[in-house]
């Protein structure tokens, strides 16, 4: 599969931003006059909203920010209920996650849409089967890759690790993003120069600390301020 538009976005570990990134970027690309949706490969977690639907935080907050209904759109194959690792969560409910039932789903988006920003789960290399991962399906998807770092201690070490990880499979990575966690690590500064030093791809910028008003709360998607506010710290790849 080879879409003319859109990013994987992938990250150095699990609950460092990838979602408040694609949900930016989504809104940055629909900005520049592009049709953008969100999608994510396999989600796992789940809770139950006001209406009494299941739900997903992340697929919920891609659905926001493409102006969608998750209910009437595709955006995830695969829901798992338990937040673990998703081929285990998988496995305990007897069900494969197969790289080809993904891609369907997005070459369903993919004629409905200018661009479609793909949200990876966890890392660039977390299991979907016994045989295939997440770095499998990108080079499937053939998307130019967003390395989204999140800036806590022992991030440099996962964020290197990370680009030579997509390099060996041969994918073009867009750029990157720093995204500052809840508290600020010590030597923040310092830690971006030596990943701008040592990442020889795009810095497309820094991301604060979210306000506390725009705080994720637990079993509810990002607001819309909250990735508006990311937005405007960040730039999309030329």
């Amino acid at each position: 599969m080879n879409l003319s538009t859109g990013f994987f976005i992938t990250g150095t570990d699990t609950e460092i931003g990838k979602t408040l990134v694609a949900g930016a970027l989504i809104l940055k690309l629909k900005e520049a006059g592009q049709i953008s949706a969100g999608f994510k490969p396999v989600a796992a977690g789940t809770y139950i909203d006001a209406s009494g639907q299941k739900c997903n935080e992340d697929v919920e907050t891609l659905s926001l920010a493409s102006g969608l209904n998750s209910r009437e759109h595709v955006l995830c194959p695969y829901v798992l209920d338990e937040p673990a690792a998703p081929h285990l969560v998988a496995k305990e409910q007897d069900i494969r996650l197969d790289c080809a039932v993904i891609l369907d789903a997005l070459g369903v988006l993919t004629t409905q849409f200018d661009a479609v920003v793909v949200e990876g789960a966890g890392g660039f290399l977390v299991p979907l089967n016994s045989q295939e991962d997440l770095g499998d399906l990108a080079q499937a998807i053939d998307l130019p890759v967003i390395l989204v770092v999140g800036m806590r201690l022992g991030c440099i070490n996962h964020a290197l690790l990370t680009c030579e990880a997509i390099q060996s499979r041969q994918l073009s990575i867009a750029g990157w993003v720093a995204n500052t966690l809840s508290e600020e690590m010590p030597f923040l500064e310092e830690n971006i120069q030596t990943l701008k030093d040592r990442i020889f791809a795009p810095f497309l910028g820094v991301i604060p600390s979210l306000p506390q008003t725009f705080q994720k709360q637990a079993n509810s998607p990002y607001s819309m301020d909250a990735l508006h506010f990311a937005a405007q710290y960040i730039r999309l790849p030329q």
